[in-house]
């Protein structure tokens, strides 16, 4: 590999539901990567299914950002969990 190349990363999460999906990407897509982490992100939502690509340069960085994104999902898969599945298909308490 040349020192140049970026290292990506390319995951797809299947969730039950688009609703689901909705509520994880829009949970998951706030938070951007620190400047320091020399990482790309990019998050995509296609029908029920979370599409993100991280790239960086060193293999470290794109490991914790792995990592970390990893964490982030378990979280948020617990929350939908814990509460259940959506009653509504969209947000009604704006």
């Amino acid at each position: 590999m040349n020192s140049n190349e970026a290292i990506e990363v390319h995951l797809q999460i299947p969730f039950p539901s688009r609703r689901e999906a909705e509520i994880a990407f829009d949970v998951l897509r706030i938070d951007s990567e620190p400047k320091r982490s020399f990482v790309q992100r990019s998050f995509e939502l296609q029908n029920n299914i979370v599409l993100l690509e991280l790239s960086g340069k060193q293999a470290k960085n794109v490991r914790v950002a792995v990592t970390s994104f990893f964490e982030a999902l378990l979280l948020c898969c617990d929350t939908l969990e814990q509460f259940g599945a959506p009653v509504s298909e969209q947000y009604d308490h704006y």
